[in-house]
Order: C-alpha cells, then structure tokens, then sequence
C-alpha cells in the first residue's frame, strides 16, 4: 500500500464525489416514460464515491507504517488496458447488442482479466448482475434501459 499516493487519491474521489452530487442536483428530475430521473445515478455515484473515498482515507490513517510493510509492486498496465479496452467496446456496443447482454459479457471478460478460471461463478455472477439491475432498473423503477437486440425480439 502507497499510503501517500492513496490519501491524496482518496482527497482526489472525495472532490469527484462531491462534484457529482453537486451537478446532479442541476440535471432535470424526470425524464419521457421514466419514473426515474436521470439525476439519480450520477447521484449516487457520487455517494458511492465519497463514502469509499473515506474508507481509504480511513484505512490510510490506520495503517502503521513500516519499511518491510512498504512493497514496490509495479502497475499491472496490461490487465487495466484490457478491461479499459474492454469498457470502450461496452460503451460503444451498448445499445446494439442490449444491456443485458453486454454487462454480462463485459463482466464475464473483466472478471476473467482479472482471475482466470472459474468459469461457472463468473457466468453465474455476471448473469445475475447484469439481469438483476435490469430487472430492477427496468421493472421496479420503471426506467429505461437498452433491451435486447433486435433479433432476440420474437414477439
């Protein structure tokens, strides 16, 4: 752990946070044919942000520092262009191939850079992720997500 990297980091997303919720505030509160308005996700990034912004300026704090405790580890550049690569495909592929469609596969992907093997709990992980949050964005917020492609709509 890079304590002073990471407590300047943590300031960083802290400000980021609080950036988001601040011009959240300023997006319309509806949109058409949603009940959920499309301030209530950049909001709660935002919240999400700050929160874990503090817990790693917690846990900073709370380190003691030792030089044996202190390793080099160099960035692994490969694995994090991989999944950015992989998150610009997503981004660009999202409303041809359909939400939920792509966050599995995007998932399935990310999680494979990171750990390879264990196929069936990243399959079963992303499945439920990817159509749990559609689920309840979609169904239970009624809002409006990507579907599936146009091909997959038999009826």
């Amino acid at each position: 752990m890079n304590k002073v990297f990471d407590r300047y980091a943590s300031i960083v997303f802290l400000l980021i946070g609080v950036l988001f919720v601040w011009q959240s505030q300023s997006i319309g509160t509806s949109s058409y044919g949603s009940n959920v308005g499309p301030d209530i996700f950049p909001m709660g990034l935002g919240v999400v942000m700050i929160l874990l912004s503090i817990r790693l300026f917690y846990e900073v704090l709370k380190t003691k520092t030792s030089a044996s405790s202190e390793e080099d580890t160099k960035p692994d550049y490969k694995r994090f262009l991989l999944i950015l690569a992989a998150s610009l495909i997503y981004a660009y592929f999202l409303e041809d191939i359909g939400y939920v469609i792509g966050t599995f596969l995007f998932l399935l992907f990310s999680f494979q850079v990171i750990e390879r093997g264990k196929w069936l709990v990243s399959i079963i992980i992303s499945a439920a992720f990817s159509y749990g949050v559609y689920y309840l964005f979609v169904q239970i917020l009624e809002g409006s997500l990507p579907g599936f492609p146009s091909f997959m709509n038999l009826g």
